[in-house]
């Protein structure tokens, strides 16, 4: 295996991960740090737009037009862009509401009695529901990967940033019903391994076909998968755990860390 595409999946590895980190917070801190949450959200969506809109969407477009043409490839370019968005927007419409992953929860919910049945079900539901949404990011993050590690390393980590709330959303319900702390974890922990393994499912079916056309609409789309996650999923959810200004501060600051690691790259 090519160097490069193991670094991309490692990292990939490390970000999807990072569901196993909100579970371990879960069970270690007695009450949600609402305002770090805040931050740190704001900020994953900060990294993730930045790049999407200034980096990816410029390198799709280059290479599609290089390939196509000026026209063609700049109509192909927007079309894999929304192409990405709608992707994911119909992964998120098939996911009922109640077991969505991007719920907000807090740790204290896991201490506030526990109960059977219905929780399991959500908590089950929930690490299935993040499975689905993280096949998509996994892929995201592994053509990032691909390009440059300029790219790459900012976007793990906001991905992994991204997973730590979806741990605590299967974890909490879990343990609420079993009193297991252990199967809490492992539920968390498992549904993060989806987005290596969606990259590396994704890499095996597009491999054969790769060419810089491809690739092109790869970037494309995942810019737009990228835009519509920190739209619906991150601000919002950074709005619930804390102060309106602090998402934003956190979303600003996401964008200029973004663009000094690439500058520092040129």
């Amino acid at each position: 295996m090519d160097h490069h595409v193991l670094l991309a999946f490692v990292l990939t590895l490390l970000a999807g991960l990072s569901t196993g980190i909100g579970s371990a917070i879960a069970f270690l801190c007695r009450r949600t740090n609402r305002k770090f949450l805040s931050v740190s959200l704001g900020f994953s969506a900060g990294v993730m737009i930045y790049v999407s809109l200034v980096e990816l969407f410029f390198q799709a477009r280059e290479a599609l037009t290089a390939q196509l043409g000026l026209r063609l490839g700049s109509w192909l370019t927007v079309a894999g862009f929304f192409g990405g968005m709608l992707i994911i927007a119909v992964i998120d419409k098939l996911i009922p509401s109640a077991e969505n992953p991007h719920e907000v929860r807090r740790m204290e919910e896991a201490e506030e009695g526990r109960q059977t049945g219905g929780l399991m079900r959500v908590g089950l539901l929930t690490a299935l529901a993040i499975a689905i949404h993280n096949f998509p990011e996994g892929l995201a993050t592994f053509v990032s990967a691909l390009q440059s590690p300029s790219v790459a390393i900012p976007i793990v980590v906001a991905i992994a940033i991204h997973n730590i709330p979806e741990g605590i959303a299967v974890s909490v319900p879990i343990y609420q019903a079993t009193g297991s702390r252990r199967k809490a974890f492992c539920c968390s922990f498992l549904s993060g391994l989806a987005e290596p393994l969606g990259a590396l499912l994704g890499w095996l079916v597009l491999r054969p076909f790769m060419n810089d056309t491809v690739l092109g609409i790869l970037f494309a789309g995942v810019a737009g998968i990228m835009v519509f996650i920190s739209f619906d999923e991150l601000l919002p959810a950074a709005r619930e755990y804390g102060e309106h200004h602090l998402s934003l501060y956190g979303l600003i600051a996401g964008m200029a860390v973004m663009a000094v690691s690439l500058l520092l790259f040129l």
